[in-house]
Parts: structure tokens; sequence; C-alpha cells
């Protein structure tokens, strides 16, 4: 595995040509598999034999895998991500209350403050540029995401910056030396304490608000399904990172490809599709996580024909099972937003270890695009596709810069950003 990334496509389609899984050679030269199949996808998903807990990986505590390696910040993290059974189901509880469909929709109102004075951003920053271009990304995909994660967790505005670089480092850019990731590890720890820090002493002074952050430190400390501090840490690290990029690539992911496909945005400004259709089907065709680490089966596992022995790091490929012609037919690699079956995915997961916060980076990534393309329905790329530069990572899909030029803007006759 390329640890520079690139666009996953190419590679998943030759590795799906000869099976559902596949032994690939992680960066570092560690040996692991890769499953590419949607139906074995799921199946590796949902499975009680195939375990999170790095403590199912022999090589990782036996001096086989370097102790610098890399890719040991996803399996050395403790938090629901990383935890199996009573654990995880534990650590889910005490956060899921925040991400169910009830309390994500009392915040539409807020999202859709948030995208349009991003909107308004993004107008002046057209405007302001010599070309008439603005990176999209900069001014609307992330600080969108990034706002209201934040504003969840009780984050202040002056740490979000920092903490996107920082869990860019050390999650999504996965050709970074060993130094440099561990540097980036320890400095978004101690960032995180920092935050953490600042809600207990709200919490001490009675002015702590109804913040997640806070919930989870009364939690830490009160006498019912209490977290260790590193789980504190670790659930507080996957909020925010998981909160802000993988939402960040799937509005970038979406906005590339309805400027490359004018028929399918044109059938959902028509009102023939949903925007809720849209997310769908980027999430399959184009999904924001190419492959995600790490499982490691507890027995001697057979998938898709292929033997992958106990404690093997298995990546699942969920790229690749968006695009499984065996599951989505002939006609797979087609962006077709009326697809019927663009709701099977799997980018969210699948079993116990569902995406918690799929209902809020549905909301979120929903209503961004209405409202961006109901404001700038002639909204396209500066540049071409080809042109765009890639994330380097093998973990996060998407393009590192989105340059676009607005067109007509419908905030106003005068063309003014609206409010």
């Amino acid at each position: 595995m390329d640890p520079a990334g690139g666009s996953p496509h190419a590679l998943n389609a030759r590795l799906r040509a000869a099976g559902a899984v596949a032994e690939v050679v992680l960066p570092g030269g560690i040996a692991g598999a890769v499953v590419l199949g949607h139906e074995e996808l799921k199946d590796l998903l949902a499975r009680d034999d195939v375990a999170k807990d790095a403590r199912h990986c022999p090589a990782l505590h036996d001096g086989t895998i370097p102790r610098d390696w890399p890719l040991r910040v996803f399996a050395n993290a403790q938090g629901m991500h990383t935890a199996d059974d009573a654990d995880h189901r534990r650590l889910r509880a005490l956060v899921g209350k925040a991400f169910t469909t009830r309390q994500v929709e009392r915040l539409r109102p807020r999202v859709q403050e948030l995208a349009d004075d991003l909107l308004d951003d993004l107008h002046r920053a057209a405007a302001a540029s010599p070309d008439g271009t603005a990176d999209l990304r900069a001014h609307f995909a992330l600080p969108l995401p990034m706002s209201v994660i934040c504003e969840l967790l009780g984050v202040e505005p002056e740490h979000r910056g920092r903490l996107h670089h920082l869990s860019n480092t050390v999650i999504v850019a996965t050709d970074t030396t060993p130094a440099e990731a561990m540097a980036a590890v320890r400095e978004l720890v101690e960032l995180i304490g920092t935050i953490a820090a600042a809600r207990r002493a709200a919490i001490a002074e009675g002015t702590a608000g109804e913040d997640l952050t806070s919930a989870l430190i009364a939690a830490r400390e009160g006498d019912g399904d209490r977290l260790s501090e590193a789980e504190l840490t670790g659930t507080m690290r996957l909020m925010l990172i998981a909160g802000h990029e993988t939402t960040l690539n799937l509005i970038s992911n979406a906005v590339r490809a309805l400027c490359a496909h004018r028929d399918q945005l044109a059938l959902v400004l028509a009102g023939k599709a949903s925007w809720s259709a849209v997310v769908d089907e980027t999430l399959r065709w184009d999904g924001p996580v190419s492959w995600f680490p790490f499982r490691y089966p507890t027995r001697d596992l057979t998938l898709g024909g292929v033997v992958i022995p106990r404690g093997t790091p298995v990546l699942a490929g969920y790229t690749a099972a968006g695009r499984d012609e065996a599951f989505h037919g002939p006609d797979a690699d087609r962006f077709d937003v009326t697809r019927p079956t663009a709701a099977r995915h799997l980018s969210f997961g699948h079993g116990a270890h569902y995406c918690v916060g799929a209902p809020l980076a549905r909301l979120e990534a929903t209503l961004a695009l209405e409202r961006l393309f109901t404001r700038f329905p002639d909204l396209d790329l500066a540049v071409p596709e080809s042109e765009l530069p890639r994330q380097r990572s093998f973990i996060g899909n998407s393009v590192e810069t989105l340059p676009v030029r607005l067109g007509r803007d419908r905030a106003g006759s005068d063309g003014e950003p609206a409010g």
C-alpha cells in the first residue's frame, strides 16, 4: 500500500479482479489484508471472531512490528473504536445519546445558520481573489463540520485550526515519518488535555454547559460507567477527528461528483432526486475513507476464499466495496443519484461499530450541498479534476484543495452576500 495514497479506484479494481480479499503489504513492510467485496466486508464488520482491540495482534507486541511504526496510532488509541464487547457497549453508550436522530435534528437550525454564514465567507473570498476563485474546502467544507463538532464538545474557537492540522497529520497524512507522526500524536494528546482541563474548570466554577466533553468528564469522575483517563482522551480524539475529517471529505467529494456530472445535478435541482440521495451515492461511489485500519481475526479466518491468519491487521476497503460490481451491478463505476441501491453502501460501517455519528454527518452534508447549490447553481471546478491535488493518504479519500468558481449568486439581485 502506497502511504502517499492517491485515488484508490484503479488499485481497488485491480485488486478486486483477483478476488474479494487481498493480501497486502502495509506501509513499513508489515503484512496485512484488505477486504474489498461488499458482501465479504459486511461479513467481516459483523463477525464476533474479528476484534478491534490490538491485544489480538501478536505482532504489535512481540517485536515483529517496530515500536515507531506510524500506523500504531490506530492500534494504540483507546476508545470505543478500538474496544470490543462490553467495553465497547459501555463507551458507545456514553456518547451515543448525543448522536441520536432526534438529538441531531435539533441541530438543524444551527447547522443551517453556520452553512449560510460560511457561504457568505466563500462569496467574499471569491470576490477578493484576482481570478474569482475560492477554495471550497478551506472556506466551507472544513469549517462547517469542524464548527459543529467543536460546539458539541465545548472546544474554544482558538483551538480549531490546530486541531485540524494535528488530526490531519495523525490520521490522514499516512506518508509522514515516524518522528513526525509521534510528535503530532503527543501534541494532539496535550491539546485535548488542555481542552478537558478548561471544561473541568468550568464544571468547578459552575459555568459548564451541556457540551459532550463535560458529560464525558462527569462519567470519568462519577460512580457509574467510569472512563479511564486514556479512554476519555481517546474518545475525545475520536469525536474531534471523525467528527470533521470524514464529513469534510464527503462534502468535497459530493461537490466534485456533481460538477463532473451536471446531468445528475440538474435532476436534483429540478426536484427529481433528493440531496440525501446525492449524499448516499457519494458515500457509495467515492466515499471519504479508502481503506480503514484495523480489525484482527481472533482465529484463522476464511473470507472470500482467502485464509486470513489469526492476528493479521485487516483493512476495511470501503471505497472498493462501494464499486463492487458483484453487488452494485455492471454500472457500479457510474455516479447515479437515482440508483435504487444507493443507500445500501457500507461507508458508515456495519454491525456493532456502525458509525455513531452517521445521523450528524448526513445532516451536515445534506444541508451543506442543498444550501451551496441552491445559492450557487452554476458553481464549477476552477481547474480540471485531474489537476486537483490528492490527499497524501491511503486512508482518507479526497483532495487537499478544491478551487471553485461560484457563478451567479441567488442570494440577492445585487450579488452581495445575504445577511
